[in-house]
């Protein structure tokens, strides 16, 4: 079983996702996505590595090429309210910290897939090692975009604001890297489950989805 996974993320009327580069300008914007993040009561939310890289401390770690580390997952506890997660298949990340706005990371890690990451099965030892059930995906567009070519993702959690990038090759919701480009997400339907206007004129939207 893998856990129910809700993509939220915050765009402009034309899909873009680096709020910086929205105009007009709102600082509020940030915190309405960390109030919204909080309603959909998940117990993690995962992101991709150049998100991820945001949060590291450290440039690199220093290189111990005399050890050796066996190639199974480890984890530093399986009992936190909640968990950040970063999908970095190279280790490049040097976290230098024990925390990410109070969810631990310590830092845990797991292997999923022989040579390539296997999302679906990513999910799965979440699920069972952790124990997680809902799980929130806020990635970059890439990561977004290879979670829906995979049919994984139960939820679109997206709040649209009266704002706009209007730049070609700007991030956006969901994208892809150029060798996915031609390949299809296997979404059959996608059902409103909720509509909300909130503060300062966005448009909270969420829609369920039907894969396969």
């Amino acid at each position: 079983m893998k856990p129910y996974l809700i993509c939220h993320m915050i765009a402009s009327v034309d899909g873009r996702t680096s709020l910086r580069r929205w105009r007009p300008v709102d600082e509020s914007r940030g915190a309405l996505f960390e109030r919204l993040h909080e309603r959909l009561g998940s117990d993690a939310w995962l992101v991709g590595r150049v998100t991820g890289e945001e949060y590291g401390k450290l440039d690199a770690y220093p290189r111990h090429i005399e050890e050796i580390y066996p190639r199974e997952p480890w984890f530093v506890r399986r009992d936190a309210a909640a968990y950040g997660i970063v999908l970095d298949a190279q280790g490049k990340i040097a976290w230098g910290r024990a925390d990410i706005g109070g969810d631990p990371d310590g830092v845990s890690y797991i292997f999923a897939g022989e040579r390539q990451l296997d999302l679906g099965r990513a999910l799965a030892i979440l699920s069972e090692e952790l124990g997680i059930k809902r799980l929130e995906l806020n990635g970059g567009g890439v990561t977004n975009g290879s979670f829906l070519r995979a049919g994984l993702i139960d939820e679109i959690s997206l709040a649209i604001f009266p704002a706009v990038d209007g730049a070609k090759g700007a991030s956006c919701v969901f994208d892809s890297h150029d060798a996915e480009a031609g390949a299809a997400a296997p979404v059959r339907a996608m059902t409103l489950a909720s509509s909300e206007v909130l503060e300062g004129g966005a448009v909270w939207l969420r829609y369920r989805l039907e894969n396969g």
